[in-house]
């Protein structure tokens, strides 16, 4: 069996002249704790936004052991990510700030509702 969860191949992106990622690979197997580390600048974050597809690589892909196979995210829109439960967060302390702990981290589950919007309204469960 494959134990390849997510695997980047050759991803490189560019903002007009500058090459923030080049030429990057790697692989996060099942149960593993992945981590990128390096100094500020290193592209860390740009191999985030690539993952969740807020930016578009220049080059290479990436696959995700979905639960219907390997999938291609390079191919899929930022959106279809998030609906799989790829997601990236911000180090903000508040991303509302009138809003409750509770409410800032309700905030994305919509994209995991399974039920429609009486259902929500009168607490009725899935229809």
């Amino acid at each position: 069996m494959n134990d390849i969860l997510l695997s980047a191949k050759n991803l490189s992106v560019r903002f007009g002249g500058v090459l923030a990622v080049n030429n990057v690979s790697f692989d996060v197997k099942r149960g593993e704790v992945f981590t990128l580390i390096g100094p500020n600048g290193a592209g860390k974050t740009t191999v985030f936004n690539l993952i969740s597809r807020i930016y578009t690589p220049t080059t290479g892909t990436i696959d995700y052991a979905g639960p219907d196979g390997m999938l291609r995210l390079t191919d899929q829109a930022p959106h279809q990510i998030a609906n799989l439960g790829i997601a990236r967060t911000f180090q903000n302390i508040e991303l509302f700030e009138h809003a409750t702990v509770l409410q800032n981290l309700l905030i994305g589950r919509h994209t995991h509702r399974k039920t429609g919007l009486w259902s929500e309204l009168f607490f009725t469960g899935k229809t």
